[in-house]
């Protein structure tokens, strides 16, 4: 497995200045571009890693698969009268959608829907980024945890358009709690600091079943972790899920911070990062990485 990482991370060191860094978010623009780390975690408690992997980054939208799965702990099946599990076809800050289907988001993973998701979280919770931070510490294995405050605040100021999909939906009656409550919330999870070796530990409870290999919890019944690995599948890497599913053939959940984590059924976790991100806002080298590691290793899905 070291070897496997070794060579993915000498071939993708061309596609490393390719990319473009999520420069929308004044905070990520700062980041350097060549960065690239890649952690795989066995369910046996083996790690293998390569290059950055010790770096802690924001990992953005990889965050959403986390709330999906704290708000689903909470209410169930419930989730879904408010936002579908259907890919979108459009980018993953869109409105088009909303319109016409009246407020309630196509999959958890827009941003749409992650503030749906926020909002189940803000009714739960007192401080639902800080529910979400203590069960990644606990998932991950890492009490140091903590959101990236300079981040967060970064977001706030150029989130007009996450404003503007929160004030839409709560037209619709599908956003309960106060818009900038949620929003700010969801601007905090966002900006969650992690390293790959952190990601390939926390999301080894849907390779496990739906039990965490780092604690033991029993995070989600065994259905609901391949439901939720499903989703990853369909919708995890925003409008390319579909070319994504076929080259690579994992489950898997991007963030424009460049993180993308996934998982391999009853065998192990992966985190790969590298800020240079693809025109549909997944990370350039991660998504080739990822790509040579299922082909390197002949494991995936299929």
């Amino acid at each position: 497995m070291q070897a496997v990482l070794d060579r993915i991370h000498d071939e993708v060191r061309p596609l490393l200045t390719q990319g473009r860094v999520a420069s929308y978010i004044p905070e990520l623009a700062k980041v350097p571009l060549e960065r690239f780390g890649m952690a795989v975690s066995m369910l046996d408690g083996r790690l293998y890693t390569v290059g950055d992997a010790q770096e802690p980054f924001s990992i953005q939208s990889v965050s959403k698969l986390f709330s999906l799965t704290l708000a689903f702990q909470r209410v169930g099946d419930a989730l879904w009268q408010r936002v579908g599990r259907e890919p979108s076809g459009t980018a993953f800050n869109s409105l088009v959608q909303l319109e016409t289907e009246q407020g309630r988001p196509r999959n958890p993973f827009l941003n749409a829907g992650a503030l749906v998701v926020t909002d189940v979280l803000s009714t739960r919770f007192v401080q639902p980024e800080m529910a979400l931070v203590e069960f990644l510490r606990r998932l991950s294995g890492n009490p140091a945890l903590q959101y990236d405050e300079a981040v967060a605040r970064s977001e706030l100021a150029t989130g007009s358009r996450n404003l503007a999909m929160a004030h839409f939906m709560r037209s619709f009656g599908n956003l309960h709690n106060p818009v900038e409550a949620v929003i700010e919330a969801y601007c905090r999870h966002c900006a969650i600091r992690m390293n790959c070796v952190d990601l390939a530990r926390a999301v080894g409870f849907l390779a496990n079943g739906g039990v965490s290999p780092v604690n033991g919890e029993q995070v989600l019944d065994a259905s609901s972790a391949k439901r939720l690995s499903a989703l990853m599948l369909t919708c995890g890497t925003y409008d390319a899920a579909g070319d994504f599913a076929y080259r690579v053939g994992i489950p898997a959940k991007s963030g424009v911070g460049g993180g993308i984590v996934a998982h391999i059924p009853r065998m192990l976790g992966v985190c790969v990062w590298s800020p240079g991100l693809e025109q549909t806002g997944n990370s350039l080298a991660g998504s080739v990485a990822l790509e040579r590691f299922t082909s390197l290793t002949g494991h995936s899905l299929f």
